[in-house]
């Protein structure tokens, strides 16, 4: 089954290039990534900060079953325009890899759809290609499966 979410990885670039058209209003598309308690929903994470505003911050944290913590992330919100835009940088703990900085435009296609477009920078192309080698495109695809799920059953 094809991806709905597609990602353009230019050869030579230190960027991604990440879009998703959803069948969702504009406003219910970002609502998804306003409010604490959808986000841990579709992301499957639980919401430890999320500070929407200038120079506000977030933090996510995956735990195991028994409890123990298996992955955390967290960034700085540097640009937060409802419905339109939001910078912010993304880094993932305790890994190898450097802080990312990332560009989210929500865009209305119609009034039942909308369209997101993460346009992604890393610190070098060799960084991007080993993100791209993890298992990220299928990842987020299944994000945005259950963003879709999630926010269509809040209509």
């Amino acid at each position: 089954m094809e991806r709905k979410t597609k990602i353009n990885a230019e050869e030579g670039k230190q960027e991604l290039l990440i879009t998703r058209e959803f069948d969702l209003p504009l406003e219910l598309l970002f609502k998804a990534y306003e409010e604490a308690e959808i986000v841990a929903q579709w992301m499957g994470t639980k919401v430890v900060k999320l500070e929407n505003k200038k120079h506000g911050s977030y933090q996510f944290e995956t735990s195991d079953p028994h409890g123990n913590v298996v992955f955390r992330s967290n960034g700085t919100i540097h640009e937060f325009i409802p419905n339109q835009k939001i910078t912010r940088t993304f880094e993932m703990e305790n890994t190898p890899f450097p802080i990312q900085l990332e560009y989210l435009e929500f865009e209305k296609l119609t009034d039942t759809t909308s369209k997101l477009t993460m346009h992604v920078i890393y610190k070098s192309v060799d960084v991007r290609n080993q993100i791209l080698q993890l298992p990220f495109a299928q990842g987020i695809n299944m994000a945005h499966d259950r963003l879709q799920n999630v926010a269509a059953n809040l209509k």
